[in-house]
């Protein structure tokens, strides 16, 4: 979707809300007659089902391949030779990369949709539907605009701060706003967020998990404050969420039988671990998670005529500590064998001794479901996606008390360092350095599009030694980047430069009404 596009009438786009969100159930879709524009907010349960759309399809081009290939392949934990996905790998990146384009236009969808559930929803309400539900969609809508703004503004730098896409019809060329300006209005969206999302406290009915809640918003805001530096702020707003009790962590002490490896199997979408994630139902081509097909190496795991898109790069192959039970549930080895994984040949699958996706040698496990009768006929699965899981607040927490040092032995920050060693089955320490902590989190979240984010808040300098050092080739060709400081904010899409040339002029002050 182009920046000119992005900016029609709300009152179009809200229409397109209404006809993709209104259902009990979370992404089921009636007819889309169902309900006349001025009849459709009569009751709670059509207005909680509002916001059903925010969760899955206007993010379907930034997550079906986009945010893989520069997250996972950009970030070095991926490889691939696939040739829409190629230049990632050794930071060839171009304006007119379609990842680029395919990201912007996904990220400013949901912010277009969110505006028009913020700006349009209010007055179309009937008097008999309860004000904390009309409030609590207001702050999902708010919530959701935050995110795609936080992503925005890692993957581009400063980009249009856009509130009302009414107000822009006319003149549909925007200036770009301040990165600190950027922050600021996430910040305030979800601080709207926690003053008026319910609280919940997630437990074992997970049909009534998928959307956010406040500790939804304080976990996303934590990472928020991070990602400034606000390191005060981060470590009372995280640690606030993990004394609440709302979120657990699989195989950890309040769900020991629970593991690693069972956070991404379908039938647990929506668990305890879970702080918001995308929702995916079968159907349509944009509403299915295509990952098991892009990720399982072969089709003797996945339900398409073709598998192994993306592969496990060298460097992270050699990455997991000994003993380390992610690894298996992370990437797949020779030998590897996996009881509940449904195979062409079972139900059981043992990995074979030439298992080679794009020629590494492995392949990916996390998010390979395998070949279940659960696909649409594009091939597609209802597994969630993680946007954000509870072991990352963790992480944040120990982050935040490190607050920028060089290492801690600080009991609190050890304890939450050390709850996520003892879940991967590793020893507990009694020190970490934040290369240790950055190492942590990038076998914790391999293939959940998170490390190139991390490459992209540490020192320049810092991110271009990590990355020069690793070997982005297949594992008979040894080959390595040469990446500039420069390369961890994306360039902004051609197609967009040329509708909107502002895009190419130096930010300004956003102006905060």
């Amino acid at each position: 979707m182009k920046l000119k596009s992005l900016i029609k009438p709300c009152f179009a786009i809200f229409l397109i809300v209404i006809l993709n969100s209104c259902s009990d159930d979370f992404l089921e879709r009636p007819p889309q007659d169902t309900y006349s524009l001025d009849e459709f907010y009569s009751s709670d349960e059509q207005v909680q089902a509002s916001t059903n759309g925010l969760y899955g399809r206007p993010w379907f081009n930034l997550h079906n391949k986009a945010l893989y290939a520069i997250a996972e392949v950009g970030s070095g934990n991926s490889f691939s030779y696939s040739s829409d996905i190629n230049s990632l790998r050794l930071l060839n990146i171009t304006t007119t990369d379609p990842t680029l384009s395919d990201a912007w236009k996904s990220c400013f969808a949901v912010v277009a949709q969110s505006n028009a559930l913020i700006n349009l929803l209010p007055p179309r309400v009937g008097p008999e539907v309860d004000q904390g539900i009309i409030d609590n969609a207001i702050a999902e809508a708010h919530f959701m605009r935050a995110l795609a703004y936080f992503y925005l503004v890692r993957l581009y730098g400063p980009v249009p701060i856009i509130e009302n896409n009414a107000d822009h019809v006319t003149d549909p060329q925007l200036n770009t706003n301040l990165v600190e300006d950027i922050y600021t209005f996430i910040e305030n969206d979800l601080n709207y967020a926690i003053d008026f999302l319910v609280e919940k406290n997630r437990g074992s009915s997970y049909a009534d998990n998928g959307h956010v809640s406040k500790g939804s918003a304080k976990s996303i805001l934590a990472k928020v404050y991070l990602y400034q530096k606000k390191y005060d702020l981060a470590r009372q707003l995280a640690k606030e969420v993990i004394d609440s009790g709302e979120f657990k962590l699989y195989g950890g002490t309040a769900l020991p039988d629970k593991s690693y490896g069972d956070l991404f199997l379908a039938e647990n979408d929506n668990n305890e671990e879970s702080i918001v994630a995308w929702q995916w139902t079968l159907g349509n081509y944009n509403t299915g998670n295509y990952l098991n097909t892009m990720f399982a190496y072969s089709t003797v795991i996945n339900n398409a005529t073709y598998g192994g898109v993306f592969a496990p790069s060298q460097d992270l192959l050699n990455a997991f500590e000994p003993g380390d039970l992610r690894r298996k549930q992370t990437v797949m080895l020779p030998g590897d064998y996996y009881p509940n994984l449904p195979s062409a040949n079972g139900s059981d699958f043992t990995v074979p001794e030439d298992i080679n996706a794009q020629n590494s040698g492995a392949g990916i496990k996390k998010y390979v479901v395998g070949k279940t009768g659960e696909t649409d006929s594009f091939r597609g699965s209802p597994n969630n996606t993680y946007i954000m899981r509870y072991a990352d607040l963790f992480l944040i927490h120990a982050e935040a008390i490190l607050a920028g040092g060089e290492s801690t032995s600080d009991p609190e920050a050890l304890g939450s360092y050390n709850t996520i060693r003892v879940r991967a089955g590793l020893q507990p320490v009694t020190s970490f350095t934040f290369d240790d902590l950055l190492h942590e989190r990038r076998v914790e979240f391999a293939f959940e599009a998170d490390y190139w984010f991390d490459l992209g808040r540490i020192p320049g300098a810092k991110a271009v030694e990590i990355v020069s050092q690793q070997n982005r080739g297949d594992q008979d060709n040894v080959e390595y980047a040469e990446p500039k400081a420069s390369d961890f904010r994306l360039p902004y899409p051609s197609t967009e430069l040329i509708l909107n040339p502002k895009l190419g002029e130096d930010p300004v002050p956003y102006n905060f009404n």
